[in-house]
This record gives C-alpha cells, sequence and structure tokens, in this order.
C-alpha cells in the first residue's frame, strides 16, 4: 500500500476523534460493569473490541451502532533490509459491522489478500452471568468469502469455485477483570481445492485471550490448531498472534505480530505457510472506530 494513502486514513481516524457526535466511548462492551436485565446481570466488556486479532470475539456492534475497522498487516520481517523488514508491502482489510440488534449483527469486508470480498452474520446465543446461572457467553457465527484476483492459466475459477464458507462457535467467558479466554470450534467449507487429497471440508479449533495490564491496555494471544490430514498438498502451519490493546476513548488500536499475512477464517486457517522459528512475521495493526447511528434511549 502506498504510505501516503495509509498516513491518510489514520489522519482520517484522527480528525474522526474530533467529531462531537463521536464522544461516548467505542462499544457498550468496553464498560467492565454488569449489565441488569430481568433480574439477572450479564457480564460485559469480555473483550475490548470485535477481534481477538485475527478470529472474531463474542462481542459485537450494540443496537445502530456501526463499526469502521481497518486490518492491516505489512510483509514478512525476515524480507530483509532491501524491503525495508517488511515494510515496503502490505495486506489490508476494510470492514464495516453493523448491529442490527444487540444481540443480532452483520459485517462486510473487503481485503487486498487475493482481492478478496467477505460477509458474516453473528448472533448471540448465550450471555455470561454473574453467579452460577450461565458461566461462558456464546455466539455463532456464518462466514463467506469470494476471491476476485485473476490467476493466469486458471479461466475456470468462476465465482462458484472462489468462494469458501466458515461457521464458528465462539464460547468466552470472562474470568476476572483482567482475564478473558475464548474457545472457537470452526468448520470450514471450501467448493474448489487444490488436489482430490485435500479435504473438502476442514475443521480447526482457536483458542485466544486477552490479559489486561492497565485501565487501557491489554495484552492478546490467538493460536488456531488445524488437525493433520485435512491439507496435504501444501505445506500449513498452525497461526499464532500476538496483539497489544490500546483504548482510546473513541477507538482501539492494536499493534499486531502474526504468522499469518490473511485476516480471514477461510484463509489464514489453512493457507499460513510461514512460522515465527524463522522468522515469517507480520507485523501490522487493528483499528476500530465506532459511529451511534441511531439515537440512544436515556
Amino acid at each position: 500500500m502506498d504510505t501516503r494513502k495509509l498516513l491518510l486514513i489514520l489522519l482520517s481516524f484522527a480528525v474522526f476523534n474530533q467529531v462531537s457526535a463521536q464522544d461516548s466511548t467505542l462499544l457498550n462492551m468496553l464498560n467492565d460493569s454488569m449489565k441488569v436485565h430481568k433480574g439477572k446481570s450479564y457480564v460485559t466488556g469480555t473483550f475490548k473490541a470485535l477481534y481477538i486479532i485475527n478470529t472474531q470475539t463474542v462481542e459485537g456492534p450494540a443496537n445502530g451502532d456501526l463499526v469502521f475497522v481497518i486490518q492491516h498487516r505489512f510483509g514478512q520481517l525476515n524480507s530483509g533490509s532491501y524491503n525495508f523488514f517488511g515494510l515496503d508491502n502490505a495486506t489490508l482489510r476494510l470492514g464495516l459491522d453493523y448491529g442490527i440488534t444487540d444481540d443480532l449483527s452483520v459485517g462486510v469486508g473487503r481485503s487486498s489478500y487475493l482481492k478478496t470480498f467477505d460477509g458474516y452474520v453473528k448472533y448471540k446465543l448465550l450471555k455470561q452471568t454473574e453467579g452460577p446461572q450461565m458461566p461462558v457467553t456464546v455466539d455463532l457465527v456464518g462466514n463467506i468469502t469470494n476471491y476476485t484476483q485473476d490467476i493466469p492459466g486458471k479461466t475456470y475459477l468462476n465465482t462458484k469455485y472462489r468462494t469458501a464458507y466458515a461457521g464458528q462457535l465462539l464460547i468466552a467467558r470472562k474470568i476476572s477483570s483482567a482475564l478473558s479466554l475464548q474457545v472457537t470450534p470452526t468448520y470450514l467449507h471450501y467448493n474448489l481445492v487444490p488436489t482430490v487429497a485435500d479435504k473438502n471440508d476442514v475443521f480447526a479449533l482457536g483458542l485466544g485471550g486477552r490479559m489486561k495490564i492497565t485501565r487501557r491496555m491489554s495484552i492478546d494471544a490467538e493460536y488456531d490448531i488445524v488437525p493433520k490430514n485435512q491439507v496435504v498438498s501444501t505445506t500449513v502451519h498452525n497461526s499464532f498472534s500476538l496483539g497489544w490493546d490500546i483504548e482510546t476513548g473513541g477507538h482501539v488500536f492494536q499493534l499486531v505480530f502474526s504468522n499469518s499475512q490473511s485476516m480471514l477464517a477461510t484463509q489464514y486457517l489453512t493457507q499460513t505457510a510461514g512460522t515465527w522459528g524463522k522468522g515469517d512475521i507480520y507485523f501490522g495493526f487493528n483499528i476500530s472506530r465506532n459511529f451511534n447511528l441511531k439515537k440512544k434511549k436515556r
């Protein structure tokens, strides 16, 4: 990505911070308090943003909130000084997430990696409560991706063959005000795979967590496991990512280190070729910015 374009994006966020209509915090989820509803105290603020790093969290936009997300990854750190250790190259995803209700949200995005479009629907099935009634929060997410990049010699790759799907169950628990953990069983389906030995249906398991270190900062970690004998024609490594979250009122800024270049489940789970041990690390950042489109009831 052109450096001037990147600076323009970051400058735009700085301007947005000054808009008086955006005086509220990022999301209602940023509160570490309990939400009382029908005699139950629901746990809020399990995570600070919509994504642990690459994986979605159990959080979602509140009813009527629109969240603009920028996910940016530079090139590999081991690409050498000629490529300025990866800073000369970049992969970018722009996303919009909207809360239809407090429990139902939708989102769309566009990634420069393989020129991919994506969309999802997320619904909150269960909410963690204070006390023994419900120990976890559970969300169900359905994703669809379609890549549009031209591949020489493969004109048969129509929309059907370029489409993949992901179904995820997000199971999270806020253990304390400082620690939250999430387990993410994932089912993937690819309409087309490289060889007959590769599976069209792939299962994976994501593990993630957040550790709060100050009132506005936290450390995040994410590890995704793809059992063997599902993708066999190419070498695939499990994705491991670390993040440092900084909450600045109107938005959450996250510094990222990952061995995955893509930020979409149908890609980073089965297409991560690099390892941390060899320096195949992509440095980048996530930024989430919230816009209240509906007048909140007092």
